[in-house]
């Protein structure tokens, strides 16, 4: 009995530590399925989303779903951290409780007690190893304790620090695309002089966004639960607006960089695939088309109207519902696990920027800014 306990002990704190170190210490994506990590954000996602689908309040369900990702942190350390610790208790139990008590009969709380005190190096000294084996576990427990809070320390500024520096690109495409961000809006504010140039520079920038996502999302795919600063934004809508004002380039915009497009799509299209792969949602089609004829033909007019003039005919329409289809059913698959919106193709309202209201003004026309002027979207 002792000897199959020692072994669920040893068990345990090698699931542990390999779970731990796969997490916080591999900066690879980990593709066996078997995880404790994996399972931990399976069992913990799904009651959490499905709570905040019933909050009628888009709001209050927002900032309750804003709440998951922080917390999941805070869990999962929790979870290993008591993981490790009855691993360690089964052990002292298993070899006989060798403890020392100043009153009472030793037991495995006896031994539960001991290893948490050790694994969070108290060192009260009321339960004190006798045996040379206790002894030595006892040391072995106290080390790896100390490491793990120091990794910990580590890990989450490590995990903020990348989530600042994707909420930073994020941000800047409030002026240049709306909130929330559309690729007409992009096309349409980018058509003044030097404006493609402007376009062909932003790209290239969401490039190299595209990519230390991919790699931060891969690392520590907790990420990806964060919720950005405003209800009309987060990384995914972001990377769909990318996708979807290359793909127009790339198929219809005359004299724009379709180079530049072409290897932001590429790179934009990789990490949807590869966090698709992640959180092992397989792609489907969209329950409703995002850019039906009439939606295009209206795109095609506002476009055309601010001076940038889409390519028209068979083999356009063609192109561009072949690159379409080579991301929407991922990142429709991403949104709905995620509880995220993917944004339109056009602005569907007009409505003020992030940048244009606060709590105190609610102007959705005009902002006066530092006393330069009246400004509002159509000057960018």
């Amino acid at each position: 009995m002792r000897i199959l306990v020692a072994i669920l002990g040893i068990a345990l704190l090698l699931i542990v530590l390999w779970d731990a170190f796969e997490t916080i210490v591999l900066p690879r994506r980990v593709t066996r399925k078997l995880r404790l990590t994996r399972l931990f954000y399976r069992l913990t996602w799904r009651p959490w989303r499905a709570v905040a689908r019933v909050l009628p309040n888009a709001k209050r369900r927002e900032s309750f779903l804003s709440f998951f990702g922080p917390l999941s942190l805070l869990f999962l350390l929790s979870v290993w951290a008591a993981g490790l610790i009855v691993g360690f208790a089964l052990l002292y139990w298993s070899m006989g409780s060798a403890v020392v008590l100043s009153d009472g009969r030793a037991t495995f709380l006896t031994d539960l007690y001991l290893s948490g005190t050790t694994f969070f190096t108290l060192g009260l000294g009321d339960v004190v190893p006798r045996t040379t084996m206790a002894r030595l576990l006892t040391v072995t427990e106290g080390g790896m304790g100390f490491g793990f809070l120091a990794i910990v320390i580590g890990y989450l500024p490590v995990l903020y620090q990348s989530f600042s520096r994707r909420e930073v690109n994020i941000s800047l495409l409030d002026a240049r695309a709306g909130s929330p961000p559309t690729a007409g809006e992009l096309l349409r504010r980018h058509s003044h002089a030097q404006g493609l140039e402007a376009l062909t520079t932003l790209l290239h920038d969401w490039e190299r966004w595209s990519a230390e996502l991919l790699e931060s999302h891969l690392s520590y795919a907790a990420l990806a639960y964060f919720r950005s600063q405003h209800i009309n934004q987060s990384w995914l809508s972001a990377l769909t607006t990318i996708l979807d004002t290359c793909s127009l380039v790339m198929t219809g915009v005359e004299g724009a960089c379709e180079r530049q497009a072409e290897l932001t799509f590429a790179m934009a299209r990789h990490a949807t695939v590869d966090l698709a792969q992640v959180f092992n949602t397989p792609p489907r089609s969209p329950a409703r088309d995002r850019l039906p004829p009439a939606k295009l033909a209206r795109l095609r007019a506002t476009l055309a109207a601010a001076g940038l003039q889409l390519r028209e005919g068979e083999a356009v329409s063609q192109q561009l519902a072949r690159l379409r289809h080579m991301y929407e059913p991922y990142v429709e698959s991403l949104a709905d696990f995620l509880y995220l919106t993917l944004p339109p193709w056009m602005p569907e309202s007009k409505r003020p920027d992030n940048w244009q209201s606060s709590a105190w003004e609610r102007s959705a026309d005009i902002v006066r800014v530092g006393g330069a002027g009246d400004w509002d979207s159509d000057h960018f």
